[in-house]
């Protein structure tokens, strides 16, 4: 059987305009009448391509304010008919309605309604409702029908049109495909529009388009990344994205964004292996470096100042998966460029998600964005010992850090510099002994430092083997009902520590 159609009527009903006079020269071009009503109608007339108003077709006006235009038997009828049908060949022609193989539509922007902060009743007013109906009536008939539900389906238009207006079953199907795809995104956003603040909780989410990675976290596993990454970074050079580097370049942006100062930070495993805040950024990159430059091989590099040459030099004499700032100036991105599959991203001014999720067994995880972050005026002393001011600073600094290191966890810091960690550990004695011991193998004095820890300390053992080696001042959450027993011990040795009242799991 011959699955091939020829576009003979098409109706256009698009919200935005752009692109839509050179299809219509196109249509004009082949002979194709075309259907249209409103503002895309009088747009069509402006180019001086003949158009046939859905109103003389449906004998109706367009009413309610243009809430209902389409939304007329003799306009889905020509559109839902089926062709090998004999009983719907003889209603068609019964009323007169014509057939309609070519649908274009461009829904209301309702999601960028909702993001521009817009009032409930504008929102309201942005739901498409003949936009809608007219995508899923002709996706539904996509063995008569050719669908374009979407400016990002025009190009896909233009090469039939160019091909003489033909499509087979294949190339139908496939953008009935896309417009179910957008039909039920749209849907999405608006039921989460009306679900928020609901008490009965309903997950529903669409991310699109879809990039297939290399590979997943390991090479026998597929990956796919759902999402608009080119909202977020300009990709500047370097090999494709693979499905870990997207997840060391969360957690490196998450991280960053705690610091207002000229910060450097490098990751690694999602985790800081290296980070300073300094005046100068090629001062913040080689403290960065310092934490722990056997780590570094291979890392994520992050800062939230614009690279330049110096900083770039020496960045160069490191392998780097990623490297990610602001800006670069042509000298440093020059340099950077160098190393053939280095990543490099610019950031851009893109607000991040407020909640995020996790599959597992059979269900979703969501929750808030940890967004809370603690600094001296709500960290309370729970010591005779007042931390000094720079401690002060240094546990401000380290408490950023721990919130974005993965638990347990221990940070020690310095002068606004990561010394060591201890990440992931089952035992939060663990995690400080593995960060004293890494401290110490890369020369770092601990005198005079600080400690952070992501959770409680449920026995007094943590801030001894601290003391010991040479921490001078303590930030955790509190809450112990053996809080008591640290804090005794830390009057008895003169260090001071604070609570923030705030626990930064990270699992």
């Amino acid at each position: 059987m011959n699955t091939t159609k020829k576009i003979k009527t098409a109706l256009i009903s698009v919200y935005h305009k752009d692109g839509i006079d050179e299809i219509c020269a196109k249509l004009n071009e082949l002979g194709i009448d075309i259907i249209s009503t409103g503002g895309t109608k009088s747009f069509i007339e402006e180019l001086d391509v003949p158009v046939k108003s859905v109103e003389e077709l449906t004998s109706y006006p367009s009413i309610l304010g243009g809430r209902v235009k389409t939304l007329h038997p003799k306009i889905f009828g020509g559109i839902l008919s089926r062709r090998d049908e004999a009983l719907d060949n003889e209603q068609i022609q019964q009323y007169a309605i014509p057939e309609i193989d070519l649908v274009i539509v461009d829904l209301y922007p309702f999601e960028q309604t909702v993001a521009s902060g817009a009032g409930e009743q504008d929102i309201i007013e942005k739901i498409d409702i003949g936009g809608i109906s007219l995508i899923r009536a002709a996706a539904k008939n996509f063995k008569d029908v050719i669908i374009i539900p979407s400016q990002n389906q025009y190009s896909a238009l233009l090469e039939i049109l160019d091909g003489g207006g033909e499509t087979n079953i294949e190339q139908r199907k496939e953008l009935a495909m896309k417009a179910f795809d957008i039909s039920s995104h749209y849907d999405t956003a608006i039921f989460n529009f009306f679900n928020n603040g609901s008490e009965e909780k309903v997950f529903k989410y669409s991310r699109g388009p879809a990039k297939v990675l290399r590979y997943g976290e390991n090479p026998h596993q597929k990956g796919i990344y759902y999402g608009l990454f080119g909202d977020i970074f300009d990709q500047l050079h370097g090999k494709e994205i693979s499905y870990n580097n997207f997840l060391d370049i969360e957690a490196a942006v998450y991280l960053i964004d705690e610091f207002k100062e000229t910060t450097f930070a490098i990751l690694k495993h999602n985790n800081a292996c290296g980070i300073a805040s300094r005046e100068k950024l090629i001062e913040a990159y080689k403290d960065a470096l310092a934490g722990d430059p056997v780590s570094a091989f291979g890392g994520i590099l992050i800062t939230n100042r614009e690279i330049d040459k110096a900083t770039a030099a020496e960045i160069n004499d490191l392998f780097c998966e990623v490297v990610i700032a602001p800006a670069y100036n042509n000298e440093a991105l020059e340099i950077l460029k160098s190393r053939k599959n280095r990543i490099i991203l610019i950031r851009k001014d893109c607000e991040l998600p407020k909640k995020q999720f996790r599959s597992l067994l059979n269900g979703v995880l969501e929750q808030d964005k940890d967004t809370s972050m603690e600094n001296r005026l709500n960290m309370k002393p729970a010591t005779k010992q007042l931390p000094a001011d720079q401690e002060y600073i240094d546990l401000e600094f380290a408490n950023k850090v721990v919130k974005h290191s993965k638990s347990n966890t221990i940070v020690l810091a310095k002068n606004k510099q990561l010394m060591a960690s201890g990440v992931g550990q089952t035992s939060r004695v663990d995690a400080l002994k593995q960060a004293i011991e890494k401290a110490k193998n890369f020369g770092f004095d601990l005198r005079g430092g600080v400690m952070a820890s992501d959770a409680f300390f449920p026995f007094p053992d943590c801030v001894e083997i601290a003391d010991h080696a040479g921490i001078t001042s303590v930030v955790q959450p509190g809450g112990s009902i053996r809080d008591k027993e640290s804090i005794e011990y830390c009057d008895r040795h003169n260090m001071s520590m604070v609570f923030t009242g705030i626990r930064h799991f990270k699992h």
